[in-house]
């Protein structure tokens, strides 16, 4: 298998994935149309992390900066993605602060991104809200809104901690190549459903399938295990480190899971340390990441290193 017609900086070419370093609103260019069967990417939220010092970065971008790009990059996906499949994002509400924004509050960042896949053509599929312990959540940011005295003091300021949430788009059209099939396995927290329950991958009555769905199906995901990450500590680097939190593998999974057949293609524009690629290739799926930090790209191939040699090729030969 060839690489793609991609100028990136560095680059990994396997038969199970393709890792590229570069600006993403450049590399995803290279991406046939309709050639990608699901994508899934937590991107920068607008103001509140900075990653890198690079110009490029659009974590750097605020306000009108931001959107531009990020609108630029939300229409490329729907080029790239087949009619009828689906990306998802994960977001979360954003945090106001006194000094930034004149008063403590949230900002729906949740329904500015909803919007802007609405208007770049994208159909708003569905979203489900991941749990996050509000203890946890106080220790880490610090914020007087989840402080038990402030509630002694004045609960006028208290408020509840901000859950994660996974918004979904579908590129309108008909979806050529149907996702079906039992679960045969469940990710999250506990042992899950009686796997002796499960009878066969096309049985409508599967009962172990059906429970299993049953709490995929739930719009609070209450089970997903907060510290199931990948490594990251060589991923920072001290010149311009200022934030890395990756995304939980369960979500990740479980979306795959949902959303893909064995063997189809997961794009994620926002690579990071390799979370997105290495739940694809992991689950038996093909894997396209851009990154543009070198720390994080070289943290995220040694991630996806570790995963077994497997023989499939990355793109199917209509969309080449």
């Amino acid at each position: 298998m060839s690489a793609l017609d991609i100028q990136a900086v560095d680059q990994v070419v396997t038969d199970r994935y393709a890792i590229y370093q570069g600006d993403c609103c450049e590399l995803i260019a290279a991406i046939p149309d309709n050639s990608i069967h699901f994508g899934i990417h937590s991107p920068p939220f607008e103001g509140l992390y900075r990653f890198s010092n690079s110009e490029r970065d659009i974590s750097n971008n605020d306000g009108g900066d931001f959107w531009e790009h990020y609108r630029f990059l939300i229409t490329e996906l729907l080029r790239v993605t087949m009619p009828g499949r689906l990306h998802s994002v994960h977001v979360m509400q954003l945090p106001t602060s006194k000094i930034r924004n004149g008063y403590i509050g949230i900002r729906d960042f949740r329904g500015e991104v909803i919007r802007a896949y609405e208007d770049a053509g994208w159909i708003f599929h569905s979203e489900v809200c991941i749990w996050k312990d509000p203890v946890v959540a106080q220790q880490r940011t610090k914020s007087i809104r989840l402080l038990h005295k402030q509630i002694v003091k004045d609960s006028a300021l208290s408020g509840q901690g901000l859950a994660d949430f996974i918004v979904t788009f579908r590129k309108p059209g008909d979806n050529p190549d149907p996702v079906g099939g039992c679960f045969d396995m469940y990710i999250g927290e506990g042992e899950g459903p009686d796997p002796s329950k499960f009878t066969t991958a096309t049985d409508g009555r599967n009962w172990y399938s059906i429970e299993v769905w049953q709490r995929y199906a739930s719009p609070v995901w209450m089970d997903i295990r907060q510290t199931r990450t990948l490594q990251y500590r060589a991923g920072r680097d001290e010149k311009d480190e200022l934030h890395i939190s990756p995304l939980q593998l369960d979500v990740i999974e479980r979306c795959i899971d949902l959303w893909t057949n064995p063997g189809e293609t997961v794009l994620t524009p926002f690579l990071g340390i390799g979370s997105e690629v290495y739940s694809a290739v992991k689950m038996g799926r093909l894997g396209i990441g851009m990154e543009l930090k070198p720390s994080y790209f070289a943290q995220a191939r040694a991630n996806i290193d570790e995963l077994d040699d497997k023989n499939v090729g990355l793109f199917p030969e209509e969309a080449a």
